[in-house]
């Protein structure tokens, strides 16, 4: 087999680099695949399973028809570092990510606590990283619009989603979503953990949660508790007040937490657990008495406050954020991310910022992360279960 094309080198380089990976692998299967100009005319060499070993010990040189051996030891030691290019490019890509804007995809509107939430922490990471972290409102379905957007965009870390307790809660109340959200967004960081507030009017006959329990098993059903909607923050708190109290209220569910609130201050409903972020301003005015926080122990920006357990002991109810990215983005970019958020969590403005909210910081490896959700969503799935929740 010949090559009709002349080179203007007198020496033309030889192209034996496949071809000799190919021999010395033991995968040459063509005994007519590679040739080269040698010494100013051409020469065909046939590499055929006869000649693997003689291919792997000499080479011939352009210039001079000198000897070179590639040993063994030579061989394997080129074979590992062809072998461990993947990971060398993997890393250089985290080290370089991000060479564009990231979108971070919230599922509430603008302008509620998860919101203000994920802007803190896109700032910060913006400042850091020389990229614009965009904050994206994909409100709707109990973030599911949010968490399905998530789940088929690149995992290439360019796309990142705001993680909340209610993906937790999802999983039980919605039978057929196109996504798991367990198995198809994988945890990147942690950010706060909040707990709610047990709140009535200042007027309520129930100054206490002994009291609450013995006014709501005196007359099972008469009671009223607001929620953010079904399957809330709001209402999974109550439920399980209710299942391990064994009380009977009535659960007026709500399109959002807001109009909720707005109906306990008029007198419209009688019970809210709310989130302590929208209630504490209302508590300091003297709008709303608090019985109760659902933490297991009292919180810092309301002291005198006792805990549910404190009268239902077992019972605790903390709400939790973070952020998550598709299944399959590369771990280094999910690492990375995971160290730049974790010392955003130790800045003290970053803190002080979360506790004015009423949150506390909380950081956690992608694993352990991971292994909270998975405890977290199966708790809930139970108290769920047990109120016989279902979203429409």
């Amino acid at each position: 087999m010949r090559c009709n094309k002349t080179s203007a080198w007198p020496f033309a380089p030889r192209r034996v680099d496949v071809a000799f990976i190919r021999a010395a692998s033991g995968t040459c299967r063509n005994a007519d695949h590679c040739k080269w100009r040698h010494g100013g005319y051409r020469r065909a060499f046939q590499l055929h399973r006869s000649h693997i070993e003689q291919s792997k010990r000499a080479l011939r040189d352009d210039a001079g028809g000198v000897s070179m051996k590639l040993p063994r030891r030579t061989f394997l030691h080129l074979a590992a570092g062809a072998a461990a290019l993947p990971a060398v490019s993997r890393i250089a890509r985290a080290q370089a990510y991000p060479s564009r804007p990231v979108r971070l995809i919230v599922g509430f509107p603008a302008g509620g606590v998860t919101d203000i939430y994920a802007r803190l922490i896109g700032q910060w990471l913006s400042e850091r990283l020389g990229q614009q972290f965009i904050i994206e409102n994909r409100a709707g379905a109990a973030s599911n619009i949010a968490t399905d957007a998530v789940v088929r965009a690149p995992a290439d870390g360019y796309t990142l989603l705001f993680i909340t307790s209610t993906n937790a809660y999802n999983a039980t109340l919605y039978d057929k979503l196109k996504f798991d959200f367990v198995r198809d967004i994988v945890p990147v960081a942690s950010l706060t953990s909040g707990h709610a507030v047990l709140v009535v009017l200042p007027s309520f006959p129930a100054k206490s949660v002994p009291e609450l329990v013995a006014l709501a098993k005196a007359d099972p059903g008469r009671i009223t508790m607001a929620s953010a909607g079904i399957g809330s923050t709001q209402h999974v708190c109550g439920e399980l007040f209710k299942m391990m109290t064994g009380v009977n209220m009535l659960h007026v569910p709500y399109r959002g937490g807001a109009p909720a609130l707005t109906d306990l201050l008029a007198g419209q409903v009688q019970v809210m657990f709310d989130t302590v972020p929208t209630s504490i301003e209302h508590i300091r005015a003297g709008r709303l008495r608090a019985l109760a926080v659902t933490a297991a122990t009292r919180v810092q920006v309301l002291p005198d406050i006792p805990t549910v357990a404190e009268f239902v002991p077992g019972y605790e109810a903390t709400g939790w954020t973070g952020i998550g990215a598709p299944r399959n983005t590369p771990a280094e970019i999910i690492d990375k991310l995971n160290k730049k958020i974790n010392a955003a969590l130790a800045d003290p403005k970053i803190k002080a910022r979360f506790a004015d909210l009423g949150s506390t910081v909380f950081a956690s490896s992608p694993a352990d992360l991971e292994t909270f959700i998975a405890a977290y969503t199966e708790k809930w799935a139970k108290v769920i279960k047990f109120a016989g929740a279902k979203a429409n």
